[in-house]
């Protein structure tokens, strides 16, 4: 019996991602405190996008077009780019725990982006995503500095995140509680929680170049990724050239973590759990791990904000709030499976 072409099973299968992809994000438009029907999902798009002229409820469109559709879209491109950030993390510093919400990344952009905010840190010549950049790529810069200086055991980093992310968190609190009005401070805090609420399509104009061109730089390093997961000194005796490696896959995670963190704020767990649960599905080598993860993750997210617009009639959760309930056990999870490896 003859086998399937490699060729025709690659194409398989990123058909049959693209059709969940496109499902999911179907369903994200779809489904609120209002339910609209798929068909009118998909004529609100064609009428759009293509001019098709389908006659639509005005109030319908404007729902899907302005509010739910840009919303999972940007939904997707923050779950995407968070998991490649916590399998990249993951692969270089060899440590199953690592993602950038543990390891302060996500708080330190998020006291960048408040500085900015609220502080006018950069005279305007900053924008929230540049600054919480800065915070991103200063947050980790300290975590490593701290975790050399405590061990290069595997829980030094760790333990050196959790401890910035303390840091960043209280500077953020700070800067709030002494500088922001009433109204910002409410909405400074509603959105540090994750909030999707206000994303309309100029951010989707930012996150989705941004969750591509990391995913694309990600792919062009995936052989890196695969040796580094030997270490450092197997990566260089396998001729990667560790430093520009390092530095470039370090950078785009601060970017995609800056980026939309700018945009949605603060979510836990995501790049955490979503590498182990793409890892489950695929395997380890990172030419399948990294799309898998940046799927999985796009439709966890995806799912996430249909839950925290439904769990409570009239009310939106934080999307935090959701993704923290589901990571939190599957954190516990992956602790007590490494105990018991260990």
């Amino acid at each position: 019996m003859r086998s399937t072409p490699p060729a025709i099973n690659r194409a398989g299968a990123v058909s049959t991602a693209l059709a969940l992809l496109f499902l999911a994000l179907a369903l994200g438009a779809a489904i609120g405190e209002t339910a609209i029907p798929l068909d009118v999902v998909g004529k609100t798009v064609a009428n759009r996008l293509w001019g098709a002229g389908y006659p639509l409820d005005a109030i319908d469109e404007g729902i899907v077009w302005n509010y739910r559709l840009s919303r999972a879209v940007v939904a997707a491109c923050c779950g995407a780019a968070l998991s490649l950030c916590g399998v990249v993390l993951q692969a270089l510093l060899r440590n199953s725990l690592a993602d950038p919400y543990i390891l302060g990344i996500s708080a330190g952009a998020s006291t960048g982006a408040v500085a900015v905010a609220i502080l006018g840190i950069g005279a305007g010549m900053l924008t929230l995503s540049l600054g919480a950049f800065f915070g991103a790529v200063f947050a980790f810069a300290l975590v490593s500095l701290l975790a050399l200086r405590a061990g290069r055991g595997t829980g030094a980093i760790t333990l050196a995140g959790v401890a910035g992310s303390q840091l960043f968190n209280a500077l953020t609190s700070f800067i709030v509680t002494k500088s922001a009005n009433a109204e910002q401070a409410r909405g400074i805090m509603f959105w540090l929680l994750g909030n999707l609420s206000g994303v309309r399509w100029p951010d989707v104009a930012l996150a989705l170049p941004v969750a591509i061109g990391g995913l694309l730089v990600c792919l062009w390093h995936a052989r890196a990724l695969d040796a580094f997961t030997f270490g450092a000194e197997s990566a260089a005796s396998l001729g990667i050239p560790v430093k520009r490696v390092y530095i470039i896959l370090i950078s785009a995670t601060a970017l995609m973590t800056a980026v939309m963190v700018s945009i949605v704020g603060s979510i836990g767990f995501v790049g955490l759990v979503i590498p182990h649960a793409a890892r489950f599905l695929v395997g380890v080598r990172h030419g399948l791990l990294l799309p898998a993860a940046a799927l999985t993750g796009a439709i966890f997210m995806i799912a996430a904000d249909i839950l925290s617009r439904v769990i409570i009639p009239g009310q939106v959760l934080p999307i935090g709030v959701i993704t923290a309930l589901v990571g939190a056990p599957a954190f516990a999870l992956i602790l007590s499976r490494g105990r018991a490896a260990s």
